[in-house]
């Protein structure tokens, strides 16, 4: 179950850079939620083991992100 669930993570860490690409009308705030949430949610599914962690990484890693890059983004400006 743990190197399914593994499999799984590392598959959507690698496909993220592919969907993120396509969506170039995107605000700073939206990319950050994006990048944020797959990062978030793989980190928290290997170090928790289970979806629940996953969908909590995955929560906190969108609004982190979210928040970040639009400051990063005001800052360039």
């Amino acid at each position: 179950m743990k190197r399914r669930f593994a499999i799984i993570s590392l598959a959507l860490l690698i496909s993220i850079p592919f969907l993120s690409s396509g969506c170039a009308d995107m605000t700073p705030a939206q990319e950050g939620a994006l990048i944020g949430a797959g990062v978030g949610g793989v980190a928290g599914g290997l170090i928790g083991g289970s979806s629940k962690a996953t969908l909590i990484g995955a929560g906190v890693g969108a609004l982190g992100g979210a928040l970040l890059n639009d400051e990063l983004k005001k800052d360039k400006k």
